[in-house]
């Protein structure tokens, strides 16, 4: 119960893509808000993008729209982050957060019951 693994961070150069995954167990994933925040050392921890993972709806950073994607794969009670055009200031330790789905009404205010451990994502200028 509530148990996120991420996977899938890396380094790339400015211009790149990389995809994160956040794999969950089948009784958090169902009907949840998933979530990806990133946090920059010596910044504070950010909003990326969000799904209802029971009616797919999905939300945005304006920093990050047009650029990534979030999205689920039901049969694995997975979320993806793919993350095109990559920035240095994309650089941070990217975590995948879930609960409710309520949650998504006010999903870039980070108040999610569970969090995962993070993968980190580096941008090479």
């Amino acid at each position: 119960q509530g148990q996120l693994a991420e996977s899938g961070g890396g380094s790339v150069q400015a211009g790149g893509s990389l995809r994160v995954s956040c794999a969950a167990s089948r009784y958090t994933y169902s009907s949840a808000c998933m979530a990806w925040f990133r946090q920059a050392p010596g910044k504070e921890r950010e909003g990326v993008a969000a799904i209802s993972t029971g009616g797919g709806s999905t939300y945005y950073a304006d920093s990050v729209k047009g650029r990534f994607t979030i999205s689920q794969d039901n049969a694995k009670n997975t979320v993806y982050l793919q993350m095109n055009s990559l920035k240095p200031e994309d650089t941070a330790m990217y975590y995948c957060a879930a609960d409710f789905a309520f949650r998504c009404g006010r999903w870039y205010s980070g108040h999610f019951a569970y969090w995962g451990q993070g993968t980190q994502v580096t941008v090479s200028s």
